[in-house]
């Protein structure tokens, strides 16, 4: 927060929403541990305007990952029951594509969150399925499971998909590994692999293919 002079305040962008989601975690975090209510007024200020902006710019992805921060907002003030609200949206949201750690890495509260969801007959499915694997946690798990094409012979991996959406996007490899907090090296070998799965050369080619594929 200090090197990057970061502010609940701060002008929102895209190209900042990591670092702004990071905040929010940050702030939640100080709340739990000092009760300053002043951290935990910031989150949810934050995350109302992150929300807002994610979903006029429809990633669905980071409408997901604030939704769960604001779950966490009022599990934090022990309002479970109105933690639901946008938990439930969460799930409906992240059920499709699977999304799992998303939700396990944020631990023993969105645990609990989760059985009370289940309990209410909330996603109860896809509830119980997260619940169990914060029991496997230790295991590497994607961000999401891209569903398998026919085109294709091997699905894209959560964080490919990503990669291949920024691609979409017009950025550039550096800026991409800046933007995700990676290194260059990794961003090439993710694209690498994208290329290898599509069965393509070069950027124009592969977001073609996703397009054709509707893998974005």
């Amino acid at each position: 927060m200090r090197d990057q002079s970061l502010s609940a305040d701060d002008d929102l962008s895209y190209l900042r929403e990591f670092e702004h989601i990071t905040l929010a975690k940050v702030l939640i975090t100080q709340y739990k541990s000092d009760g300053m209510e002043r951290s935990i007024q910031e989150a949810s200020g934050l995350l109302e305007r992150l929300l807002k902006a994610a979903d006029e710019g429809e990633r669905t992805g980071s409408v997901i990952e604030v939704l769960v921060l604001q779950a966490l907002v009022h599990e934090a003030r022990g309002d479970t029951h109105l933690g639901l609200v946008p938990l439930a949206r969460a799930l409906t949201l992240a059920e499709p594509e699977g999304y799992v750690r998303i939700f396990v890495d944020e631990g023993e509260a969105m645990r609990e969150l989760l059985r009370h969801a289940a309990a209410g007959g909330i996603a109860t499915s896809y509830a119980e399925r997260l619940l169990s694997a914060f029991d496997t946690s230790a295991q590497p798990t994607p961000d999401r499971v891209q569903a398998a094409s026919p085109n294709i012979a091997e699905p894209l991996t959560g964080r490919e998909v990503e990669i291949l959406r920024l691609v979409t996007g017009g950025m550039r490899n550096q800026e991409i590994a800046d933007q995700l907090f990676i290194s260059l090296g990794t961003v090439k070998r993710h694209i690498a692999n994208v290329y290898g799965k599509l069965g393509v050369s070069h950027r124009t080619e592969a977001v073609a293919r996703a397009k054709e594929l509707d893998l974005l």
